[in-house]
């Protein structure tokens, strides 16, 4: 085996033994150049998982020490090979992609040296002509008269940034643009550096919690989560990262768009998890429906996200739930800390019901099927609302109790994703 395979193969290994061992591989991988592109993005996924799941603080600094020599290690390789969706945002990497007007603004704002249009990817660069013409006198007459205008050219003749260029318009005209803009990715923004600070480590010194040693009804009667709201100092600190880890991975959540900066919150979910959540801006408000979003971060390291919807003026009742946990850290202990949110949702917003749209689950949605999304929710107590699925649910169900090497097949994952499942507390 490689040495980055070796690496992957000690992800959930405990105890003295393996610690030493990983301490061993990462040592001797620090001074080993790797230059197979597709063995440096393992490596960088493999090394990023322990930064977040370490065993010891040896095994931290070593991950850390590492991460933060990427730019450094992908010196001369290809630049495409590390921008698709999946694995992109390491260190000293780029990404071309239309970001929305608040995500633009944000990143212009605090990473404008490193971001700018990417000319040879705009197919539509004539829709600048309006404001162009007004921001820049002298092309007035080009896009009165000429038929094809450089705009490119007007642009940079007046020496316009991207900054200047989101002040001077409206969001949506901005929008209108579909401006693609090239983000060269580099220190604390990239994922291979993003952190928020956290002074107690949580080592894994033992096993992970699996789905069989948790119960969302166990959870929601534990002690309660303690909750705080952030100061506007300590909150804006916290949106700019959560901001920067979606957009290095081309994502934007509703509620990271519209953030209700006045109400960010806290909950430390316990064993090195902080989650940071927040109702999106009094403008931007749902008319039927609450919403609010959040990042999970694990001893620092941001690992996913989640949005959740319910109705408006409800007290209590059926709660809507996006959960998505970043490929990298699916090994981690996913169901424990989906049975915490559900908890903390719970408690928060008094909810005595959780539904799963089907899109989660794999209806539309290939990477749901390949990971066997539904009985991830199945085996935590959700249930179909349609009867028909749920008949064939318990069907497979008694197929995998008769045959532990059964395996699903993805044409019945998809039947069992049609429609929504449900969580219905039981006490």
């Amino acid at each position: 085996m490689s040495l980055v395979s070796r690496l992957e193969a000690c992800k959930g290994r405990f105890g003295a033994k393996a610690a030493r061992e990983v301490i061993a591989l990462l040592e001797r991988i620090e001074r080993t150049r790797v230059r197979d592109p597709q063995q440096l993005i393992q490596l960088h996924e493999a090394v990023l998982f322990l930064r977040a799941y370490p065993q010891n603080a040896r095994v931290l600094r070593l991950a850390d020490r590492i991460l933060f020599s990427f730019a450094e290690r992908l010196r001369g390789m290809p630049e495409k090979e590390f921008e698709y969706a999946d694995i992109s945002g390491i260190a000293d990497t780029g990404l071309t992609t239309n970001f929305s007007y608040p995500f633009a603004e944000s990143l212009a704002e605090r990473h404008g040296d490193n971001l700018h249009i990417d000319w040879d990817q705009y197919r539509h660069a004539d829709r600048l002509g309006p404001t162009l013409a007004r921001l820049i006198p002298a092309a007035f007459e080009d896009w009165a008269v000429a038929p094809h205008p450089d705009w490119r050219g007007w642009y940079e003749e007046a020496r316009g940034t991207l900054p200047w260029l989101i002040e001077s318009v409206t969001p949506e005209v901005y929008d209108l643009f579909e401006l693609p803009l090239r983000w060269e990715i580099c220190g604390a923004s990239s994922r291979s550096a993003s952190r928020l600070p956290r002074q107690n480590i949580f080592y894994h010194d033992g096993p992970f919690l699996t789905r069989k040693d948790v119960s969302i009804e166990t959870e929601i009667a534990a002690p309660k989560i303690p909750v705080r709201r952030l100061t506007r100092a300590e909150a804006q600190p916290v949106l700019d990262t959560i901001i920067d880890a979606s957009a290095v991975r081309y994502r934007e959540l509703y509620g990271f768009l519209y953030p209700d900066a006045a109400n960010i919150f806290h909950a430390d979910l316990g064993r090195g998890m902080d989650f940071y959540f927040f109702k999106v801006a009094r403008k931007w408000k749902l008319p039927q429906r609450e919403y609010c979003a959040g990042m999970y971060f694990k001893n620092g390291v941001p690992i996913g996200y989640i949005e959740v919807m319910w109705p408006r003026r409800a007290n209590g009742g059926r709660m809507e739930v996006g959960f998505n946990l970043y490929y990298t850290f699916r090994q981690g202990e996913t169901a424990w800390l989906y049975a915490r949110l559900l908890k903390l949702f719970h408690e928060r917003f008094r909810v005595t019901s959780f539904l799963i749209d089907p899109y989660q689950l794999g209806h539309e949605n290939e990477e749901a099927i390949e990971s066997g999304s539904f009985w991830f929710y199945y085996k935590l107590g959700f249930r179909p609302e349609s009867p028909e699925v749920a008949r064939l649910a318990e069907r497979e169900q008694q197929r995998i109790a008769a045959d532990p090497a059964y395996r699903t097949r993805p044409a019945t994952l998809r039947k069992l994703a049609v429609g929504p499942v449900v969580y219905i507390r039981t006490c």
